[in-house]
This record gives structure tokens, sequence and C-alpha cells, in this order.
């Protein structure tokens, strides 16, 4: 049956390079999760931040509300706990000490056995003209790719 993607951070693939990836668990309330089975989640602007305490926090990610919810409506834009064990975090916590590495939300999905994930991505910002090189050549592959499916017929 596989996994069942809630949403994407494209735009994440646009202003960063990815240089690794880490899947984490989130600690959410019962009206998130109906509402992430729902679809109603954006990565747009989230970002893990690693408290002082040692833990990962999810922040700025937008999950709506449950419109069928009968108490406790949660806070859209709340910060989220993400579940990661302690050696995992001091690896982040190294990491992103370096300069210029963020730890990005890339995709929330629902695994196998029905919990819900994210897909955390270790990236480093690009440039504008990184951004723009990437573009040109996405943009010459689909011309190569146009002239080679009229070719071949």
């Amino acid at each position: 049956m596989g996994e069942k993607i809630v949403c994407r951070n494209k735009k994440a693939f646009h202003d960063y390079a990815i240089e690794s990836t880490l899947e984490a668990g989130m600690v959410l309330s019962g009206p998130e999760v109906k509402s992430l089975r729902a679809g109603k989640a954006n990565l747009r602007d989230g970002y893990v931040q690693i408290n002082e305490r040692g833990e990962a926090m999810l922040i700025n990610v937008h999950i709506s509300f449950y419109t069928f919810a009968t108490h406790n409506p949660n806070e859209p834009l709340r910060s989220r706990k993400l579940l990661l064990h302690k050696r995992e975090i001091s690896k982040l916590i190294g990491k992103l000490r370096e300069k210029g590495l963020a730890l990005i939300p890339l995709k929330i999905y629902f695994n196998e056995r029905g919990k819900a994930k994210v897909e955390l991505g270790l990236a480093r910002g690009k440039r504008e003209y990184d951004k723009r090189a990437a573009l040109k050549e996405k943009q010459s592959d689909r011309e190569i790719q146009r002239v080679m499916r009229h070719n071949v017929v």
C-alpha cells in the first residue's frame, strides 16, 4: 500500500540544495491528525529549530483547523515537537552549526502503519544565480524531451 503523502514543500527544492534527508515523527493532537488526513497542511515557511532542552521543534508549519472538532481546537501555526533519538539530534546540532545549513520540512506523510511522519532535509541555501541556472537547465531538458518525442513518431 505504501505511504500517503499529505503535502510537499516544492519551494524548498528551488530555494535550497538538499544534502541529506531524515524521517521524524510528530507530536500531534487528535484534530490535527484528522486535518492532516484531509490534506490540510502547508509547509511553505516551515523550519526546524532545536531548543535549549535538546528537543527538535517544527516551527511555522500550518495545519488547518479540523472543522468537525468538538473541543480543543488546535492553533494552526503552533510549534510541534519532533520525535528523534538523542544521537540524531546531537548529530544535527553539529551539522547546523556549519554556516549556511538549515533543517527544513520537505513533506508530511502517513507511513504504512498509519503514523504521521515528516521528512526533513538538511539544506544549504542557493544563491540567485544558482536558482536561475537550475531553471535554465530544467527548461532545456524539457525542450530536449519535446524534440525527442516528435522525432520518434
